[in-house]
């Protein structure tokens, strides 16, 4: 079905009045926002309107018309790539000027035993969710050759621990039918961002939660201090020089990334393709993927520069034009979500809830265990499921300075990505015979 408005120019004035209605109305300290914006966070609502736009049909990512000759073409908003492959990168490039690498290390091991956590909670949660599923509706979890749910259930296995590149290769390696994929895509995209939503929500009442599970969180609000300290001591205010500046570092950041990440996937496509054992081609797929280098490359670059002078931008509020394109983000990725497809295939979108369900629990049982803190079980949590575009904005919602806590992660759950999800799928046929 054609939304409403299809032209990307009057979609993105949409979405930035959308984003001016949240951060105006988050500022009044009075009255009905005053005591909305103190249950529901703002970054949530930046992420939610824009999904009730295309739920109701006035945008959409994605749709289809006639052309003259009565054929079916597709159409699709050209907004979410732009924003997770320009506005991403520089936004982490400018939230990493002022990063205190040593500070990062010293969080300590519980980030990386979150993110794991986040790990094997996606490896164990579809095998135990067509279990369960089975008892009640065995026909949901069935299927066979190619049309074996449990193939199809792979993908989401690649999506949730890896990504784009890990779900593409978990297609290729189980040979799901591809006249069904798109099913487990819709999966993919609703369960995955009802999941982050409830992880922003989460985020304002971060301090309940961390005095429930009795975490200690001094090496967050350290990382935290330091860089408001350094912030202060640099502040200015910011010079239209400042700005162009900070732009041309950003973004030529992200251009040499670019250019560097065309080249790097080409060479390691070539080497990946030269192995002669099919698993270990699949294990290193993620490599040839261009998205994967570019947001390792400004990564990168944006941590060398840390070290430089380019520091002091933070004081002319770096991090800030950063976060500017990160909600930008936000609201396309919430334009991508369709709440009316959660009913298009109900019962696939049950295995998907009660896998994402289990993966939770697993957070929440180890994070109460070893008192992490919420910081850490969102971010283990988004650096599996939603990835390197989505990792960043919960992190950074705690505070721009740990935004580059949660692209680490995320770059390391496409080197696992893959392996994890052949292990998750090994288990999920297990289920399938029992």
């Amino acid at each position: 079905m054609e939304p409403i408005f299809t032209n990307d120019a009057i979609v993105f004035g949409i979405l930035m009045t959308s984003l001016g209605f949240v951060f105006y109305t988050e500022k009044i300290k009075t009255g009905f926002w005053h005591k909305f914006y103190k249950i529901v966070p703002g970054l949530f609502m930046a992420y939610f309107i824009p999904a009730l736009f295309t739920t109701f049909r006035i945008i959409s990512p994605e749709w289809e018309t006639e052309n003259a000759a009565g054929e079916v073409v597709k159409n699709s908003s050209q907004l979410y790539f732009v924003s997770s492959r320009f506005l991403l990168p520089a936004a982490l490039v400018l939230m990493t000027l002022s990063i205190d690498l040593k500070a990062i290390f010293n969080l300590g091991s519980k980030a990386l035993i979150m993110f794991f956590t986040g790990t094997v909670g996606v490896i164990i949660g579809g095998p135990i969710a067509i279990l369960l599923i089975s008892i009640f509706s065995p026909e949901t979890v069935g299927g066979s050759d190619f049309d074996a749910v449990w193939r199809g259930l792979s993908t989401l296995a690649g999506s949730w621990i890896g990504g784009g590149a890990n779900q593409t290769a978990m297609l290729e390696i189980y040979k799901y039918n591809p006249a069904k994929y798109g099913g487990m895509v819709i999966v993919d995209i609703v369960v995955a961002n009802i999941w982050m939503a409830i992880l922003l929500i989460g985020i304002g009442k971060k301090k309940k939660i961390n005095k429930w599970l009795k975490a200690d969180n001094s090496a967050i609000e350290e990382l935290k201090e330091k860089v408001i300290k350094f912030t202060q001591k640099v502040k200015r205010n910011p010079s239209l020089t400042d700005l162009m500046v900070m732009l041309a570092i950003a973004f030529g950041t992200v251009g040499f990334g670019h250019f560097s990440a065309s080249y790097l996937s080409a060479f390691f496509s070539d080497i990946v393709s030269s192995l002669t054992s099919q698993t270990w081609r699949n294990i290193f797929s993620f490599l040839d993927s261009e998205f994967f280098w570019l947001i390792s490359i400004s990564t990168i670059i944006a941590i060398i520069l840390s070290f430089t002078k380019a520091k002091n931008y933070e004081g002319a509020g770096a991090s800030k034009l950063g976060s500017v394109f990160i909600y930008i983000l936000v609201a396309t990725i919430g334009m991508k979500m369709d709440l009316n497809q959660a009913f298009e295939n109900p019962g696939l979108m049950v295995i998907g809830i009660v896998w994402m369900t289990i993966h939770a629990l697993l957070l929440i049982i180890v994070a109460k265990i070893i008192r992490a803190p919420y910081f850490f079980l969102a971010v283990g949590s988004q650096a599996n499921v939603g990835g390197a575009a989505s990792a960043p904005i919960v992190a950074q919602a705690f505070h721009p300075s740990l935004a580059s806590v949660g692209v680490l992660l995320a770059v390391f759950g496409y080197a696992i990505g893959t392996v994890g999800a052949i292990a998750c799928t090994i288990l999920m046929e297990l289920a399938s015979t029992l």
